[in-house]
């Protein structure tokens, strides 16, 4: 009888064990079963002319990036300003995938942020996403020979860029 008065501070004290110790999840190592293998098959319309982008798109000797991003999400403008640096300061390919977004709000926040990407596709379905393994956005995914090499979760942080995005892309 005594140990029931004390089960909702047992109850309290597990959930903020458990809690506390969800905290320190860090999302961006979860790993990707993509990863070392075949970027999958896609088509999408392009956020700023008639055209496609393709599987095909990603598919070169030299490393390209791949940023999954949304104009409704927070994090994907915090992330903008390393991708407008990655792309003044580096001569490297990056190509959007812009996720489940209003067109008109896709072109006002490039034009508006400035554009650092080769092509944006336009994934309005969501269905591309999903092939790659997106939990979330942003996500940005580093491809060779149109093999995924590495999958970043969570927006791009400068010091990132120095220490994880740059010496990945220049191993490769």
């Amino acid at each position: 009888m005594k140990l029931i008065k004390f089960l909702p501070l047992i109850i309290i004290v597990v959930l903020c064990i458990f809690f506390f110790f969800s905290l320190n999840n860090d999302t961006t190592k979860l790993s990707s079963p993509l990863v070392g293998k075949e970027v999958p098959e896609f088509t999408v319309d392009r956020l700023f002319n008639n055209g496609k982008m393709t599987k095909k798109d990603l598919t070169s000797d030299e490393p390209i990036i791949l940023n999954i991003w949304s104009s409704w999400c927070i994090p994907c403008r915090a992330e903008h300003d390393v991708l407008m640096v990655l792309s003044d300061l580096y001569d490297v390919n990056i190509y959007g995938l812009n996720y489940k977004d209003n067109e008109a709000e896709a072109k006002k926040f490039i034009e508006g942020l400035g554009n650092p990407f080769k092509k944006i596709g336009v994934d309005t379905s969501g269905r591309s996403a999903i092939d790659l393994g997106v939990y979330g956005v942003p996500e940005t995914f580093i491809i060779q020979n149109g093999i995924i090499k590495y999958k970043h979760i969570g927006p791009i942080h400068m010091n990132e860029l120095d220490e994880k995005i740059l010496p990945m892309i220049k191993g490769l």
